[in-house]
Formats: structure tokens, C-alpha cells, sequence
């Protein structure tokens, strides 16, 4: 191992305290998709945080090694947490295989997170075109242009797929891939995470049950 050079930050020695809020049992919603909404709108309305919406996604393949990567909410309800991929990617693949999930939202500046876990489905094909048609038309271009996951040569191919696909969609009228939608992950777990103080944070997890939600509250 080589040594440690002397201006190299000492990990070890960096810490912040937590002391932006506080999760009490008696003000928590015995459901917790509300609480979601009321974090969320929080983190919205948090200047210093970048794309709120956005979050880990973590799935498994068939030899059940993980994988994690950033993607964006772009909806949610009572039903599930929705967002958007291309279906042949390599998270598609392993959803396809294994529809266990898991996402996980941080919010530094506010000093929370929020693990969910579940079981993810594709959407209808009339919610993704309906997602589909809002977005910019370079984003339609690009879901024709990238075989999302795969290997490509150099950037050079990437540029001349991108125009290829602007030259056969000259107008605003891209059609989505049929190969590009969305999945709504229906949420069976979720656990708020509020910093605190000397590291005892505050950690509530809701777990559905046939007749609701049951809540505790976790040792940090």
C-alpha cells in the first residue's frame, strides 16, 4: 500500500453534528407516504439541494450481486414511486429478472434520508407516452440514439447515432421506443432517517402489514 501523502485529507478526522431537526413518534403519520410528501416538499423547497427528486436505485441480478446507480422520481402516490429507464439497460435486465428494489433519498443540507424498499412493475404504455411527450425533444432523441448499458466504441458513435435519430424525427414528433418506459416501485418498507446529535439519530421504519402500517422506532 502506498504511504499517505502529507496534504491528503484524513478522512478519519472529518464529521459534522447533526442538529437540523428531530423525528419525534408522536408527530409521525401513521402513513408514510405522507411523511414522504412533507420531506420531500422540504428538500423542494431547500435551495442548497441539487435535483431533490433525484435517488438511489439499487437492484440485483441473478447471482444476486447489487448494483446502485442515480435516477430521478418523476412521480408518486399512494400506488408507488415511478421513474423512467430504458427497458433493455442493465437495470431493466436485472428488474426483469428480480423485481426487488430499493431506493434511497438524501438530503445532506436538511441532514435526512429515506430508505424504500418494494417490488417494482412497468408502467402502462399510455403513462410512459404520456411522460414520454413532456420531455425536451433532445431527451426523446437520445432514448432512440443510446442502447443504454452497451458498449459503444468512442464518442464519435454516440454523436453520429444522436444525429441519425434527429434526421429521421425532423419535426417535435418522436415517438417513444418501445424498448424505453416506466416502472412504479410499490413500496413495502420505508425508514426515515433525521440526524441528530452524538450520532443518536432518529430512525422510524414502516412495514405493511394486511391491515396497515406498522411503526417503530430503530436503534441508530
Amino acid at each position: 500500500m502506498k504511504p499517505q501523502s502529507q496534504s491528503q485529507t484524513d478522512l478519519a478526522d472529518l464529521r459534522i453534528s447533526y442538529e437540523r431537526g428531530q423525528l419525534e413518534d408522536s408527530s409521525t403519520s401513521a402513513e408514510p407516504h405522507d411523511l414522504f410528501a412533507a420531506w420531500l416538499e422540504a428538500a423542494l423547497a431547500e435551495e442548497s439541494i441539487i435535483e431533490p427528486y433525484a435517488m438511489a436505485l439499487s437492484t440485483v441480478d441473478t447471482q444476486s450481486r447489487p448494483s446502485s446507480r442515480i435516477v430521478l422520481l418523476r412521480g408518486y402516490d399512494a400506488r408507488g414511486f415511478t421513474f423512467f429507464t430504458n427497458y433493455e439497460s442493465r437495470k431493466g435486465s436485472e428488474l426483469a429478472a428480480n423485481d426487488r428494489a430499493a431506493i434511497l433519498f438524501w438530503w445532506g443540507a436538511l441532514q435526512r434520508q429515506i430508505r424504500i424498499e418494494g417490488h417494482v412493475e412497468k408502467l402502462a404504455p399510455a403513462e410512459s407516452d404520456a411522460y414520454f411527450g413532456k420531455r425536451p425533444r433532445g431527451h426523446r432523441l437520445s432514448a432512440w440514439a443510446s442502447r443504454q448499458s452497451t458498449i459503444v466504441p468512442d464518442r464519435a458513435t454516440l454523436d453520429a447515432e444522436m444525429a441519425a435519430a434527429d434526421a429521421r424525427f425532423p419535426g417535435d414528433d418522436v415517438p417513444r421506443p418501445d424498448y424505453w418506459g416506466g416502472y412504479r416501485l410499490v413500496a413495502s418498507y420505508f425508514e426515515f432517517w433525521q440526524g441528530r446529535r452524538s450520532r443518536v439519530h432518529d430512525r422510524l421504519a414502516f412495514t405493511r402489514e394486511t391491515a396497515g402500517w406498522s411503526i417503530v422506532r430503530l436503534s441508530p
